[in-house]
């Protein structure tokens, strides 16, 4: 399965050489012209039967990750985050290190071993170590070696009402929304984006954009759900099962109107539902595309991913085919003439 093969294949920030070959050999049938640029971005073009406006499809290939950073004189490996982790979900969670995958565990000092101050306070990052089962050091740097990356490993599985979970929802699913889209014609030019260091601070995406230099721009990504307890929703926050989330604001981005307003049409007129993000923190690939050369008419939606950043992330099937639906049908809308025209 699509989801599987992405959520599961690693692709630290700038260590995206095996997520990307696997969407290499997912999509090179359908291109026709497909490369990578120096920064590691793959981009993949379909020209269309007529001209027409150019639409940027962009999605992001890294995810949040780990750097082991030194390796201690009993073998233990220090690590330091790749992007956004929050260090209280690591304690106790399986991970992969490096090209060979080596198996290890997040490890602290034992409960039983603290102070109880120690007690009171979450585990710091520098208080963890990777635990790999070596003996010493020179056990230790026969498998790995400073500068490896860890990512969690989490296997994808299908569980309850029509829910997924696995690592790397964000954003795979926007990866495989993309890939989708992708194995369909359609007569106007799309490129279609899967971008490098998205975590680590949009880096792919403002390169893609410059190149592409397109007429419209569409992000796919995952997004923060606020249907747990204790989240400060105020009604406001997205939540899975109700559709993709088209957004209104967000730290990097405020949204288009015109662009919004055309993809609430296409949803309302193709029955599919959708919600708004609407909480201004977070962001994505937008950032950096909608303000590059001389500024690029961009939306975003979302699929609503609970967990996120964490080592089990979860989102609903429903709201995975109910996106890849809207996206083929903005790009129909855009076929017959819309929003370029307004």
């Amino acid at each position: 399965m699509l989801l599987k093969k992405l959520t599961e294949a690693m692709g630290p920030s700038g260590y995206e050489d095996e997520i990307r070959q696997v969407i290499y050999e997912e999509v090179r049938a359908y291109a026709d012209r497909i490369f990578t640029d120096s920064l590691g971005n793959l981009l993949v073009e379909k020209n269309g039967s007529k001209p027409g406006p150019k639409v940027l499809l962009c999605a992001h290939m890294d995810e949040v990750s780990l750097m082991v950073v030194h390796i201690e004189d009993n073998g233990l490996l220090k690590f330091r985050p790749i992007g956004g982790v929050d260090p209280r979900v690591l304690v106790a969670k399986p991970v992969r290190i490096g090209e060979n995958k080596i198996f290890g565990v997040i490890g602290s000092k034992a409960v039983h071993l603290q102070t109880q101050s120690e007690r009171e306070k979450p585990i710091s990052m520098d208080q963890m170590y990777i635990d790999i089962g070596a003996k010493n050091r020179e056990g230790a740097e026969k498998a790995v070696k400073p500068g490896d990356c860890a990512v969690f490993a989490t296997e994808y599985q299908e569980i309850g009402d029509r829910r997924a979970k696995s690592k790397s929802f964000d954003d795979r699913v926007g990866c495989a929304v993309l890939i989708e889209t992708l194995k369909k014609t359609f007569e106007i030019p799309v490129v279609f984006a899967f971008t490098v260091q998205e975590e680590i601070g949009l880096r792919g995406a403002g390169p893609v954009a410059f190149r592409v230099n397109p007429d419209l721009a569409l992000i796919l990504e995952g997004t923060i759900c606020f249907d747990v307890v204790g989240a400060p929703g105020h009604g406001m926050g997205t939540v899975m099962g109700k559709g993709p989330a088209l957004s209104v604001i967000d730290s990097s981005t405020i949204a288009n109107r015109d662009f919004l307003d055309h993809m609430i049409q296409v949803a309302e007129s193709s029955s599919i539902p959708y919600q708004l993000r609407r909480v201004s923190g977070g962001g994505n690939d937008a950032g950096r595309i909608h303000n590059a050369r001389g500024g690029i008419l961009t939306g975003a939606v979302s699929v609503p991913t609970r967990y996120i950043h964490a080592p089990s992330q979860m989102i609903s099937l429903d709201d995975y085919e109910n996106t890849v639906r809207l996206v083929e049908a903005f790009l129909r809308s855009v076929e017959r003439g819309g929003l370029c025209s307004q």
